[in-house]
């Protein structure tokens, strides 16, 4: 599920007439990097949630994105790996549905449908991942074998955390022993910042985690931040250390400095 129902109130004026997932980073939408990467990661199926100018998205985008690899890589390539398989992308409106985004714990919680459909035949129908449209992460892989770890651990979610940006110099949670914490205010552990990159099962937004009703039907809004240290406080979420390339995408200031040679 690739998030992209925010309004972007920091980015403002350039989110006035253009939802932040479009904005152009090295040419292209912001969202299309990682809608990329999990098409390269043989993913064939993305949700997207939208709200603000959402219409514009599924504009863009329409229903399937095809990749192609880059030059340098498909002179090496026959014809018949030319291509990467087609994403697939499906959509889940809140903004048309309800009149507004429903926070990123309720904005799964409606599209749960989509990510997990009744009968689905994948080895791990209730397992998906989880990353927001308006962060640059150009480094990092979307993998199958990510997942296989994520479902033999039977843990509830597991978050890739990086080091604190200026932005947010206190962190989310801390990390020991493969396991993110839910550090109290006044704990010496260090604590890092959550990428909004994850693997979840669908059972974290059921009870006893989650009380809103299956699909969200009445647009019930929620965060996902308060499911998330209930869990880790019974060591249901696991994490790792990621240090690539990555931007929060926040302000027009750093989406500038994405434009910067490096």
């Amino acid at each position: 599920m690739v998030l992209a129902a925010g309004r972007g109130e920091r980015m403002r004026p350039l989110t006035d007439t253009c939802p932040k997932p479009l904005l152009p980073v090295q040419g292209k939408p912001l969202m299309q990097w990682p809608l990329e990467a999990l098409a390269r990661g043989g993913f064939g199926q993305a949700v997207v949630n939208t709200a603000w100018l959402g219409a514009q998205i599924e504009a863009s985008f329409g229903s399937v994105l095809s990749l192609q690899p880059p030059q340098n890589v498909r002179e090496q390539l026959s014809n018949q790996e030319q291509e990467y398989p087609p994403l697939q992308i499906h959509y889940s409106h809140e903004g048309r549905d309800f009149g507004g985004a429903l926070e990123t714990a309720g904005g799964i919680a409606r599209a749960l449908p989509l990510l997990c459909p009744p009968g689905a035949a994948q080895p791990a129908p209730d397992v998906f991942w989880v990353l927001a449209g308006d962060v640059f992460a150009p480094d990092f892989a979307f993998s199958q074998a990510a997942v296989d770890r994520f479902v033999a651990s039977g843990q509830l979610a597991h978050l890739w955390l990086v080091p604190n940006p200026e932005h947010n110099p206190k962190g989310d949670f801390g990390l020991r022993g493969g396991l993110a914490l839910n550090l109290p205010p006044d704990d010496p552990q260090p604590r890092y910042t959550y990428s909004t990159i994850g693997l979840y099962r669908a059972a974290l937004f059921a009870p006893p985690w989650c009380d809103i009703a299956p699909g969200n039907p009445h647009g019930t809004k929620a965060a996902l931040a308060p499911l998330l240290r209930a869990a880790m406080d019974q060591a249901q979420v696991s994490a790792e250390l990621y240090t690539g390339r990555w931007t929060d995408v926040g302000t027009p200031q750093r989406l500038a400095q994405l434009h910067l040679p490096s």
